[in-house]
């Protein structure tokens, strides 16, 4: 995956990094392409015009390498029902992530609706709250006009990420000027990291769900929480990651550990695309969704996973072996991987049975960090630590919240606490009889009760005073 630099164009082969060729799209370089004229109303799927095309429920047009072949469709009263569970987790976010985490990670597993998929990701990846804190932010980007060396690498990129979706299959339509305003705002956020050619599908699938300002924040969660290094010049963390899914992988599928070892076959090679655009580029669509609605809840584990299951079933046996006994044809045959093994159904239940804890990742992490170190010394790019998952953000970076008050669950009008008819009397007689002391029981007939003070203001528990937790006005902003 090339990290590119203003002016060099993508990396040359013999470079740092690998480049994009080789994917399921098989985009052409920059200038010249079959594909710049798709947005110039160009035949795609045997017809003249845009208005022609037809497009899968994705989004994508039918007939292009992209487009879904039949799916197994959810019934309907499920999906409505699933759509009721989620908007109640989502208007009460903080209570469910504080007390029914597992719950939500299982209704990850099992996918969550379309219809609140963007929304879900927002709350997951914590970007909702990222943006409350900084309103204003993106707008502010957006206006400048962004260091010149990322925006000509930008701009040749744009046409090549999903260029057979609906949203980008148009030069200069709104989906591929969202995507430009979402890159360049990175560049000016984190200067020190610049533009990485991975980033533009990340991106790109973001804004497929969601608006820019709230892509944008997502996308800095997934640059900063989830893969933090994996963009940065040297690509250091990738390569660290890549050591790691090697080592997994020698417990987990001992037979592709020991062909990939005597063929010499470095990871980088054939995981670097696979983890730096979190197999947006490799497996059918309606598994790339499924697999980022659980990477976001379960953090880069499932990354990890889908690796590990896709080299198993793919060089895991004597038989899977026969046809890939060189180095070429391994490579080949991890370039073009059964589409049995990537469906959608098979994927996910492979993924989620598949015991890989994050507990193992950080202990390999350690593991390998000092291999590292011995052969080429301390890390560059000091990356923040990788936090697994929405649960692990939420208790990182809780919503900043006002000082907590005792608010008042029953609204009083000012003055003394209305006393009932059947007590006047007996607040009569008291008043007659000896002044009691100040802090004694009788003080409590003087204005309000001790008890009904605790209940007109009650201490509220942080869950129910949080900024995330949306209001019943806020679940119209689903993004559909």
């Amino acid at each position: 995956m090339a990290k590119s630099r203003g002016g060099g164009g993508p990396a040359s082969p013999g470079g740092r990094h690998h480049s994009l060729a080789g994917t399921r799209e098989s985009l052409p370089e920059a200038g010249g392409d079959e594909l710049s004229s798709l947005g110039s109303d160009s035949e795609v799927n045997g017809g003249g015009g845009p208005e022609e095309r037809r497009v899968d429920k994705f989004g994508f047009i039918v007939g292009s390498r992209s487009a879904e072949g039949p799916l197994e469709e959810v019934p309907l009263e499920v999906l409505r029902q699933r759509e009721s569970k989620w908007l109640d987790m989502l208007n009460n976010w903080d209570k469910w992530m504080a007390k029914k985490h597992k719950k939500i990670r299982l209704r990850c597993q099992k996918g969550i609706p379309p219809s609140l998929r963007g929304r879900a990701w927002q709350y997951l990846s914590g970007s909702k709250v990222k943006l409350e804190q900084n309103i204003g932010k993106f707008d502010e980007l957006d206006l400048l006009p962004g260091d010149p060396k990322w925006l000509d690498v930008i701009e040749r990129d744009l046409h090549r990420q999903f260029p057979f979706h609906e949203m980008f299959v148009s030069r200069g339509g709104h989906g591929q000027q969202d995507l430009f305003r979402v890159l360049k705002a990175y560049t000016l956020y984190r200067p020190e990291e610049g533009y990485c050619q991975a980033q533009a599908p990340i991106a790109a699938v973001l804004l497929m769900h969601m608006p820019a300002e709230q892509a944008f924040w997502c996308l800095v969660q997934i640059c900063e929480k989830y893969l933090p290094g994996y963009y940065s010049e040297k690509l250091e963390a990738i390569q660290l990651d890549g050591q790691i899914l090697f080592s997994l992988l020698h417990k987990v599928s001992p037979v592709a550990y020991k062909h990939l070892s005597k063929q010499k076959i470095d990871p980088i090679l054939y995981m670097t695309e696979w983890f730096m655009c979190a197999f947006s580029r490799t497996l059918p669509w309606s598994s790339v969704l499924r697999v980022w609605d659980m990477f976001f809840c379960e953090g880069v584990k499932i990354i990890f996973r889908v690796g590990l299951v896709l080299l198993k079933h793919t060089l895991g046996s004597s038989d899977k072996l026969k046809s890939c006994q060189g180095q070429y044809e391994t490579m080949e045959r991890l370039r073009a991987i059964s589409p049995k093994i990537m469906q959608e159904t098979f994927l996910v239940q492979e993924v989620i049975e598949l015991p890989v804890t994050e507990r193992q990742i950080e202990r390999e992490h350690l593991i390998q960090l000092k291999k590292w170190r011995e052969t080429h010394g301390e890390l560059q790019c000091k990356s923040p630590p990788r936090l697994h998952g929405a649960k692990a953000i939420s208790e990182a970076e809780p919503p900043t919240r006002k000082a907590l008050e005792p608010v008042p669950s029953i609204i009083v009008p000012p003055g003394p606490a209305p006393v009932p008819k059947a007590r006047k009397s007996k607040e009569k007689s008291r008043e007659k009889g000896p002044a009691s002391p100040a802090n004694g029981p009788g003080a409590e007939g003087n204005g309000v009760p001790g008890l009904a003070r605790e209940l007109l203001h009650p201490q509220v528990s942080p869950h129910h005073q949080s900024k995330e937790s949306l209001s019943s006005r806020e679940s119209e902003d689903t993004y559909l």
